[in-house]
């Protein structure tokens, strides 16, 4: 039986029109490593447009991203270390699309100033199996039937007759 095994990747990566690409393949190949082949479109898609609007707007092009499964959710978090960079205004239109796009999103400040952008994916049934671990078969209710009397035989080798009751 397969089993859904929280997975973690983090890739940090300085944007530019080249790596967006780069960053879309590695992606796909890490989520098609963790079986979640249905995702890699909307979670690619998703990443590939918050980083075209960071190289775009953003002075500072450091960024990190992070994949988390949890057998249920991926999540993706983009943190991008600009301080200028207001995502209310300059990534509107990106945060538009991406709410309409992904099953959650939102957007947090750190300590530094910087900022960090998530949202998430459900993965849908028959995706992969969840962390719920499934009843087993057979089920424990089915048990072998105890006979109500055993016959014995006595050490001489002849029957005795109904010794053993089967206690309710």
């Amino acid at each position: 039986m397969k089993t859904a095994v929280p997975c973690y990747y983090h890739l940090d990566v300085e944007v530019s029109p080249e790596r967006v690409g780069q960053v879309r393949r590695i992606l796909a190949a890490h989520l098609k490593y963790w079986d979640l082949e249905n995702l890699v479109e909307p979670v690619c898609r998703s990443t590939e447009m918050l980083l075209q609007a960071i190289d775009e707007h953003a002075t500072d092009k450091n960024t990190s991203i992070e994949l988390w499964w949890n057998g249920q959710h991926l999540i993706t978090a983009i943190g991008e270390n600009d301080c200028d960079l207001r995502p209310d205004q300059d990534l509107r239109s990106c945060l538009e699309r991406l709410a309409a796009s992904s099953d959650g999103w939102g957007c947090c400040a750190t300590d530094t100033g910087s900022k960090v952008i998530w949202f998430s994916q459900r993965a849908r049934v028959g995706d992969r199996e969840p962390l719920i671990p499934t009843t087993p078969f057979p089920a424990l209710r089915e048990m072998l039937q105890v006979p109500r009397a055993l016959r014995t035989v006595a050490l001489a080798g002849e029957p005795v007759g109904d010794v053993l009751e089967a206690s309710r």
